[in-house]
């Protein structure tokens, strides 16, 4: 009898086993990074930020090399046509000036008893021209340091703005160098920069519309007043400048201030068809082949062929095969399958929902 009962128990207990053994697993979804394909054209290729710059800007400097003793304005300064700005020590200017007025005064003596002496006979004509020659280049000499001694400062030819300093009370400078920055009073503009890749979109005259990120976002309109033909060899973007259409004012009025940051919206000339740009990591390479996995409403993937037209810093940029509103996986395509489902994965600002 307690041969029969163990026997059952022992039965029982093996079919609990392989039930337990012969229940399928749970398959879990595979969560995977993915993204809804979104277009180039829109808003975003079309907005360039920039910094509202006077027209005309030029750096000024002495004419002569020495030593800063005094710096008058500062940046942000208004000042005059005229007006010092800084100053250069005048010490070896002004003896210089001191010993080429003194070989005036001499050749100039020296001249006056000679053409006296010529009236009367006692020296020949070609002795008075040599004299009268050693006048001249000491007049010369005595004009020349004359100008050098004014080169000792430094004034404003035009109103404006003091944009920038560039030197500082006490530096030693050489001629020419810029010290100062200044902003001419009048015109007004943007300065942008264009990507390579956008240049051809762009065109002097295109209309746009300027706006002015300080207070409310002062709205004006604007045009492509220049556009550089030569890009900059670090940045690789062509420099360029966005006039007002209507002046918002001088210089001097507050709607618009040198150095404001504004935002420039080009409102013509789209691209016939939008430009699609997706992670270089969403792209599965199968030889010569390129494809994305496309995600279906049920989760599952799928292999897709497109045509990448080209690569950028951004990503890679899909000439076919993709449609604006797609859901690709953007991270992770060499681990998935053909009809397999996967768990929505998204980045949001840099971070993954």
């Amino acid at each position: 009898m307690k041969s029969t009962l163990l026997f059952i128990a022992l039965a029982a207990s093996l079919t609990a086993c392989d039930s337990k053994e012969s229940a399928p697993p749970v398959k879990t979804m595979r969560p995977a990074l993915t993204q809804v394909v979104g277009s180039l054209a829109g808003e975003g290729s079309n907005v360039y930020s920039g910094e509202v710059r006077a027209r005309h800007e030029v750096a000024l400097g002495f004419r002569a090399g020495g030593k800063i003793i005094e710096r008058l304005v500062e940046a942000g300064a208004q000042v005059k046509a005229g007006q010092v700005l800084a100053r250069l020590d005048p010490s070896d200017a002004s003896l210089q000036k001191g010993a080429a007025q003194a070989q005036f005064q001499l050749a100039e003596n020296e001249v006056k008893r000679y053409r006296e002496l010529h009236s009367k006979g006692f020296v020949s004509q070609s002795a008075l021209d040599v004299k009268e020659a050693t006048l001249q280049a000491a007049a010369a000499q005595a004009g020349l340091t004359r100008n050098q001694s004014d080169y000792t400062t430094l004034r404003a030819e035009h109103d404006g703005l003091v944009a920038a300093t560039l030197a500082e009370a006490g530096q030693v400078v050489s001629a020419g160098q810029a010290v100062l920055r200044l902003a001419q009073a009048g015109e007004l503009e943007v300065a942008i920069e264009i990507p390579e890749t956008q240049f051809a979109l762009r065109h002097v005259g295109d209309v746009a519309e300027i706006e002015l990120l300080a207070g409310d976002g002062v709205r004006l309109s604007g045009r492509l007043r220049e556009l550089s033909l030569s890009a900059d060899p670090v940045s690789r973007t062509y420099p360029a400048r966005v006039a007002f259409s209507a002046a918002p004012g001088r210089i001097s009025d507050g709607r618009a201030a040198l150095g404001m940051t504004a935002r420039v919206r080009f409102n013509g000339r789209q691209q016939s068809h939008p430009e699609l740009l997706i992670p270089v990591s969403a792209i599965y390479q199968q030889g010569s082949q390129t494809a994305v996995w496309i995600v279906a409403p049920d989760h599952s993937v799928s292999l897709r062929q497109v045509e990448v037209g080209a690569y950028r810093d951004g990503g890679a940029v899909i000439a076919s095969g993709l449609a604006v509103g797609e859901r690709i996986v953007s991270a992770g395509v060499h681990r998935l399958s053909p009809g397999e489902k996967i768990q929505f994965v998204e980045a949001v600002n840099g971070s993954l929902q």
